[in-house]
């Protein structure tokens, strides 16, 4: 039996037309991810003219905000206290643990080589509190702030304030 060569030819366009297609649908697959890509990397690395102006507003601030730029924050914990209160109903006593947020690994070790100075000051601090004043939400407030006062405070007797930026309580038990 003969072949139909028409019959071959309608049977050989629908496959071409398809692999056509299926060309055409890879093509616009590739340009849609090139493009995604594309717009990725420039949003993710933002235009040249961005970058050129943004040091500019940088430069405007205090030398201390651009310490802070430059050196990303550390925590150094300290460990923990346990105090007697002043007396209001009896014998009370805190339990307090605490971390510090420093601008910096420098920072952080000159906290650390005078550790004795930062624990005696904070001892005395917490040691002349009453429970009522430390037992709220805004007395907590108040003693971490008297605690980053105290712990800013030069360890020399000319020397420069520790950029000290937070006291973040850990542990805070009054009994």
């Amino acid at each position: 039996m003969k072949a139909d060569p028409k019959a071959d030819a309608a049977a050989a366009a629908p496959a071409a037309g398809g692999k056509g297609k299926l060309f055409m649908l890879i093509g616009a697959a590739v340009l849609v991810l090139g493009l995604g890509g594309g717009a990725g990397w420039y949003f993710m690395h933002g235009s040249g003219d961005a970058e050129a102006s943004e040091p500019a507003k940088k430069d405007h601030g205090s030398s201390k905000k651009k310490k802070k730029e430059e050196h990303p924050p550390e925590y150094l914990p300290i460990e923990p206290f346990t105090v007697n209160l002043q007396p209001e109903n009896g014998d009370q006593y805190l339990r307090v643990a605490f971390t510090l947020q420093v601008d910096g690994a420098e920072q952080a070790e000159l906290i650390k080589a005078n550790m004795a100075k930062v624990r005696s000051r904070v001892l005395l601090l917490l040691s002349g509190k009453k429970a009522s004043e430390i037992n709220t939400v805004e007395g907590k407030q108040q003693l971490a702030g008297e605690i980053l006062a105290v712990v800013k405070t030069p360890f020399d007797e000319h020397g420069d304030e520790q950029e000290v930026s937070d006291v973040l309580f850990t542990e805070f038990i009054i009994q």
